[in-house]
């Protein structure tokens, strides 16, 4: 079965300033690098908009009903304004719709894998979302798209296990808060410690559902490597959940310029693999992967494109 590849315009025109990191450029640089011929067989399917309903599976609705106000909305015949939520995260007058396409297209993903319609799905979206706490949007993260796509697999298809697996180099902190009482969901976590946003640390064990394996700065390849294969694959096959997220953070990269680890594409199309194999063998490889950081252009787009060509390379063999 094919791969799905869901995405919108409308998450380009999420603009929180000319000098903030989270710009439009890096969905841009996605697309453009996914337009390869040998990403031809990809599925592509426009991103719906969230309901209040599914983003309430996540966040309080109360939360919900109070961000979505805040944001601007497009005035015709005036300069767009933007509103800085906090220091970091920063909304215009694109951004509600933006975040509503984002958290859509993860719910729709897991729709359509559930459907047979996919073998596996990536969501090519922005903003991210793995800092958005249930009350707190951070970290660039409004409404946290992962825990919203998580949280929406158990209601609507009565789904008993599901896990969520972090690569990004920043801490996973909203996801995590989300579900670290909740057993029947599995959070597991490489990043840099110590680093923004300061959590993460291997003791945060939730109600034994969590499983940070933090890596020191400078760490590289085989630290990556060994974290993954000693303590987060583990955990994740004895889990043996009945869908798998992916948080695809690309900012690990040693090109990257907003932390020191030192990963490179081949650690990238590794990791994706060892999720896929051991989803092939629980879950009958039901996997959605959905975007989260990755800052310098060049390795965002070459990352992106060894880890969708492997979820590619899944999807053949299923």
């Amino acid at each position: 079965m094919a791969t799905l590849l869901f995405t919108h315009s409308a998450c380009l025109a999420h603009e929180p300033g000319p000098h903030h990191p989270e710009s439009p450029a890096r969905l841009q640089a996605i697309l453009t690098r996914l337009e390869a011929p040998e990403f031809a067989p990809l599925v592509r399917r426009d991103a719906p908009l969230a309901t209040v309903d599914q983003l309430a599976l996540a966040h309080p609705r109360d939360y919900v009903d109070g961000m979505l106000a805040a944001m601007p909305d497009p005035v015709d015949g005036q300069p767009p304004r933007t509103l800085p939520i906090d220091t970091d995260t920063i909304a215009s007058p694109g951004t509600k719709q933006a975040a509503l396409r984002a958290a859509g297209a993860v719910c729709a993903a897991v729709d359509a894998v559930m459907a047979g319609e996919g073998a596996n799905a990536f969501c090519a979206i922005r903003p991210p979302g793995h800092h958005a706490e249930p009350r707190q949007p951070m970290g660039f993260c409004f409404f946290n798209n992962v825990a919203v796509g998580a949280a929406y697999a158990r209601a609507q298809y009565g789904l008993r296990r599901v896990a969520v697996i972090d690569f990004d180099v920043h801490h996973g902190n909203g996801t995590q808060a989300i579900f670290d009482a909740d057993p029947a969901v599995f959070f597991g976590s490489t990043h840099q410690f110590p680093l923004y946003p300061g959590t993460g640390a291997r003791n945060e064990r939730g109600v034994g559902n969590i499983v940070n394996a933090p890596l020191a700065p400078g760490a590289g390849s085989s630290d990556f490597r060994h974290a993954f294969s000693e303590h987060i694959l583990p955990a994740l096959s004895e889990f043996s959940p009945d869908f798998i997220f992916i948080s695809a953070g690309f900012d690990a990269h040693a090109h990257d310029p907003m932390a020191s680890l030192g990963l490179f594409e081949p650690d990238y199309q590794w990791v994706t693999r060892e999720i896929l194999r051991i989803a092939a063998y629980v879950c009958d490889g039901r996997v959605v992967s959905t975007l989260e950081g990755g800052y310098d252009l060049e390795s965002l787009a070459e990352s992106t494109a060894v880890h969708v060509a492997a979820l590619m390379a899944a999807g053949e063999v299923s």
